[in-house]
């Protein structure tokens, strides 16, 4: 059963997602989540606890999300961009909302280290993930190609998000996964 925290939650990631962080009120949560009024101020004191919450959240739900989905075993260069290449589909599908909040945290954050620091937390988990993920498929610097890899991935997210929702995944990973081994 979805506590009332966790619907107060839910409804600030997809206000967030929706319509920016000016959206993130706590009145709009509460209405948005079905819930008396105050009842997100019982959990989230103020607006800056409130944000704080849902970037908690995000990288709650993201790990949860992960380790679920059974990372599957990747050996070769080629499990490696079916992983990327699906990570990414569901980023920009089934998670789409949660990935527009990321970014609206991310651009909110650039003036707020406080906000900004669990999402680079967030991020450095990925980074690592990654970097180990590369050195087990033969990248000769896989720190220095998890750069690449990252932006591309980045960038093809935003794409998708914004532009084209419905670019190519595959060729785009495969591409930069090549590279990254060469």
């Amino acid at each position: 059963m979805t506590t009332t925290r966790e619907r107060a939650l839910n409804a600030a990631l997809e206000l967030v997602g929706e319509q920016g962080i000016r959206a993130l009120v706590h009145a709009r949560v509460d209405e948005r989540a079905g819930l008396p009024k105050g009842s997100t101020s019982n959990w989230f004191r103020t607006r800056d606890a409130l944000v704080a919450g849902v970037v908690g959240w995000i990288a709650e739900r993201e790990r949860d999300d992960f380790y679920a989905g059974a990372a599957p075993t990747v050996t070769t260069p080629d499990q490696l961009i079916d992983a990327f290449s699906s990570l990414i589909s569901a980023e920009t599908s089934l998670f789409a909302g949660r990935t527009r909040a990321r970014y609206a945290l991310f651009l909110e954050g650039a003036n707020d280290p406080q906000l900004l620091e669990p999402l680079l937390q967030q991020r450095a988990a990925y980074v690592e993930w990654a970097i180990a993920l590369l050195a087990g498929v033969g990248a000769a610097r896989p720190a220095d190609a998890v750069r690449a890899l990252m932006a591309a991935a980045e960038g093809l997210v935003m794409h998708r998000l914004t532009v084209d929702p419905d670019a190519p995944v595959r060729p785009v990973v495969e591409r930069i996964v090549r590279a990254c081994l060469d």
